[in-house]
């Protein structure tokens, strides 16, 4: 029993606040178990409920989980935005995408239910929807070849201008849209084929 392999007994693990088990879980990941008792089921639901494929739904409740231990670190109680909120706001970007590709897959446009798009994050939680793109994003950059991975980590995550970069890099400022056009390119490209492949 979880319990038992923790030293705490079962009463004190019911104590801890979701926010208290995922923080303690980067250093126990055993406890991690705890949130996936408790939100599994209502996440499994949610996720049902816009994929309409069990086995989809499923494989999008343990990326969902995946995603909430990986990013743990980044996870900070804010009013109004729960850890249910958050772990919510996850498994629909998750749900989301995956229906997307789904569609796609089929030939079809890929259009939610109107019920659905209330359970997409709006703009106030933006920053949360980040976590779970910041992986996918890593990912394409690491699929591009170094040059034109430099050149756009330098102009969008850096925020050189097109002249510094020039400069950085000794080339024409002509010569450095060029590359940042094709890098961009690139980028779309392998990005859009972790989704769609």
């Amino acid at each position: 029993m979880l319990a038992d392999a923790m030293g705490f007994s079962t009463a004190e693990l019911s104590q801890l606040t979701d926010a208290e088990v995922l923080a303690r879980s980067q250093k126990e990941p055993d406890l991690f178990a705890i949130l996936v008792r408790r939100y599994e089921a209502a996440l499994l639901r949610r996720a049902r409920a816009i994929l309409k494929s069990p086995e989809d739904a499923e494989e999008a409740v343990q990326d969902a989980f995946t995603k909430m231990y990986l990013y743990a670190d980044r996870y900070h109680a804010q009013e109004g935005a729960t850890f249910s909120s958050w772990a919510y706001t996850i498994l629909n970007r998750v749900a989301y995408t995956k229906y997307v590709a789904r569609r796609k897959e089929s030939g079809r446009r890929a259009e939610l239910e109107p019920e659905h798009y209330e359970s997409l994050p709006d703009a106030s939680a933006e920053f949360l929807e980040d976590l779970s793109v910041r992986n996918e994003v890593i990912t394409a950059l690491a699929k591009l070849p170094e040059s034109a991975a430099r050149i756009l980590r330098l102009q969008f995550v850096e925020g050189k201008s097109q002249e510094e970069i020039a400069e950085k890099e000794d080339l024409s400022i002509p010569a450095v849209k060029t590359r940042v056009h094709r890098a961009k390119k690139l980028f779309k490209r392998a990005y859009d084929e972790q989704h769609y492949e």
